[in-house]
């Protein structure tokens, strides 16, 4: 749908959200230490490119980098959003791939710096089971274990800070409104629950910028949901103000996503499109044999060929004879 329809609609969401500096520094001071914490301004968080930062794994991940001042130096704080539905075993050996990159980068753009800059590696994992595998970087090595102490010192080491969103109960995510809003939605994705009230929670809504609440609900609407549904709940917002912005979104999205049905039965075939209108057309016919108010053709539209079989067998099923 427009610019929020893209291709990888998990990475377009949590990048809407976490490019800002601001929701990124309000969530991201809470998952290091304290003592590390205090150290860095996060009031001077800045957004670095990754484009440097080579990876296999581009279909399944997100990732942002910030640097920030910290003491006398700076450190880098490098966010990856993993949105694969399974843990990644070798997630430390993908991590410090990438922490290399930054500090490659780092030294080609900072030759005569007195040393390597801090990065902090941060793990968003949007899976629906909990994580089994360690988060430290050794465990991932063959060590006899009476010979782990004499070559601990020969072998790189860091742990990552991991963040399973299946793990967190929705109250318990912070950081700004905008931050809170996408990881609840994201949340609530693998729950496959996006109706959920701690995503509709309309006090949290109404803090959220104007251009967070569209991503939010184009990301909802583009997914395998209950549209019907859907459009109760924004017809049961309570804020007159709000109501109004969501339902012109909605019906924005609902029009765009018509006019991609209709190209893509262009392309996929006119039978396709033909047999979608043949069903729409049964099914307000029959509710008009029952006594029943048409559904509108535009929520009949926005429904998935499953969903319109669906509701016609239930229509079907009320017809006189069909008992």
């Amino acid at each position: 749908m427009s610019e929020h329809d893209i291709h990888h609609p998990h990475d377009k969401l949590f990048k809407s959200g976490f490019s800002d500096p601001v929701n990124a520094a309000a969530f991201l001071r809470e998952q290091v230490p304290g003592s590390v914490s205090e150290r860095i301004d996060w009031s001077s968080l800045r957004l670095e490119s990754t484009q440097f930062i080579d990876s296999q794994f581009r279909q399944s991940e997100s990732d942002l980098l910030f640097s920030a001042p910290f003491g006398s130096t700076q450190c880098f704080v490098y966010l990856l959003f993993e949105h694969q539905r399974k843990e990644d075993p070798w997630m430390a050996l993908r991590l410090l791939r990438y922490m290399l990159r930054i500090w490659e980068k780092f030294h080609e753009d900072h030759p005569d710096a007195a040393g390597l800059p801090v990065i902090l590696p941060v793990v968003i994992a949007q899976t629906a089971g909990k994580w089994t595998t360690s988060s430290c970087f050794l465990d991932l090595m063959c060590i006899p274990e009476a010979l782990i102490a004499d070559l601990k010192a020969f072998l790189p080491d860091f742990e990552y800070r991991l963040i399973e969103l299946s793990q967190i109960p929705f109250e318990k995510i912070i950081g700004t409104p905008d931050g809170i809003m996408v990881l609840r939605t994201l949340k609530a994705e693998i729950l496959k629950d996006l109706l959920n009230e701690a995503v509709w929670d309309e006090v949290l809504i109404g803090q959220v910028t104007r251009t967070q609440f569209e991503y939010l609900l184009a990301y909802i609407y583009s997914r395998d949901i209950d549209k019907p549904h859907f459009h109760r709940k924004i017809q049961g917002i309570q804020n007159p103000q709000l109501k109004e912005n969501a339902m012109t979104l909605a019906e924005q999205f609902r029009q765009e996503g018509r006019q991609e049905g209709r190209q893509e039965g262009i392309q996929e075939g006119l039978q396709k499109g033909l047999q979608k209108g043949f069903i729409v057309g049964e099914i307000r016919a029959f509710q008009e044999v029952l006594g029943e108010s048409p559904s509108p053709e535009d929520i009949l539209f926005g429904m998935s060929m499953q969903e319109l079989d669906q509701l016609l067998v239930s229509t079907k099923a009320k017809l006189p004879g069909r008992r």
